[in-house]
Formats: C-alpha cells, sequence, structure tokens
C-alpha cells in the first residue's frame, strides 16, 4: 500500500499510525520531496478528477491567478501539496481523504 502525502500532515500521520496497527505494510510517498511524474498525476486525477486539488489551502490561495484558473493538472505540477491527503493506493484502488467512508475500506 502506498500512502500518498507529505510528512507535516497531520492526517497523514493518523491515517499511516491507524493503517500500520491494522497491519497493512505502508509505504510513505512524500510527494514534496519526490514529486509525481505527469503519468501519475493523470491516474490520480482520473480517478478523483479536480477533486484532488484542496482548493481551501493555504497554498491553493496563494497561488497567482493564471495557476488558479489552470486546469488541476498543470495546478499539482506546479504545487504537489496542494493534493488532498492522503490518498491511499493499494493495486488498482484507490482512495482519497481519511474520513470515515476511507477508514471503512482500510479498516477492518
Amino acid at each position: 500500500m502506498i500512502l500518498y502525502g507529505i510528512p507535516t500532515c497531520d492526517t497523514c500521520k493518523k491515517a499511516r499510525k491507524a493503517l500500520e496497527a491494522e497491519g497493512h505494510s505502508v509505504t510513505f510517498r512524500d510527494v514534496r520531496a519526490e514529486p509525481l511524474s505527469e503519468d501519475e498525476w493523470a491516474i490520480l486525477l482520473a480517478e478523483f478528477g479536480s477533486t484532488l486539488v484542496n482548493q481551501k489551502s493555504t497554498t491553493y490561495r496563494g497561488l497567482s491567478m493564471w495557476l488558479r484558473e489552470a486546469e488541476a493538472d498543470a495546478q499539482l505540477l506546479a504545487q504537489p501539496t496542494l493534493m488532498k491527503r492522503p490518498v491511499l493506493q493499494d493495486g488498482t484502488r484507490l482512495t482519497m481523504g481519511w474520513g470515515e467512508d476511507v477508514q471503512a475500506i482500510w479498516l477492518t
């Protein structure tokens, strides 16, 4: 299982801790230190669309007007931390966030 996020994100920390406590082997992918390729972003965008971009974040509010009006893929390539976190991938299964609905999928 891969957890995409950033190490300072509290939600990513909670998710990782809970998943490991349930016995999942979690590989953490820091999207800031090890940015995703265009192909990797394309897979996530195909699944989640523009909802993958956290438009409520401080980073988003700091974007130039040009970048705010750009497509989600351009925004994420320019600022990977705009991604809503965490994104979890296990094989072909992908989830975003750490709400009760996502926890019900991954935690038994």
